[in-house]
């Protein structure tokens, strides 16, 4: 009787890169969009997740900051009575971000370590965010593996 091993040593998802699973372009709102906006973005795009982004004013300037807001950042808000209404205030301002060139498996152990299903795809030459990849996304890519 032959079994296989319950782990190997190199993932099936080391020899892919994010590039073939991500999706290209960012669906996006205002940081000051409130939160029936915010659910209205991802309902009209059956999507679970959207990049906020602003002008973030820091001393001598100003720069463009992102944020994400997940599906379950958006259940949290709207459970909140007396809390925050607008989507800056539900967004996860600390973004986990992956190259298009990275493995899937950098990428899937990226996800678990900071405990997200979206991951910001970014340009490696601007640094600006070009896409997203997702648990869903790479689900695909290891149903597709036989």
């Amino acid at each position: 009787m032959t079994t296989k091993p319950l782990h190997t040593s190199t993932s099936p998802l080391a020899g892919m890169t994010v590039r073939s699973a991500m999706q290209l372009g960012l669906f996006h709102c205002a940081p000051d969009a409130d939160l029936p906006t915010l659910a209205g973005v991802m309902a009209d795009r059956s999507i679970h997740c959207v990049v906020v982004g602003g002008v973030h004013r820091v001393r001598g300037g100003e720069r463009l900051t992102y944020g994400i807001a997940s599906d379950l950042d958006l259940m949290r808000g709207l459970q909140d009575p007396g809390g925050s209404r607008i989507a800056s205030d539900v967004a996860t301002t600390e973004l986990v971000t992956v190259l298009p060139s990275e493995t899937l498996q950098t990428a899937a152990r990226l996800m678990t370590e900071h405990d997200t299903a979206h991951l910001i795809v970014v340009s490696p030459q601007t640094g600006l965010p070009v896409g997203i990849v997702s648990t869903l996304d790479i689900a695909r890519i290891a149903a597709s593996l036989e």
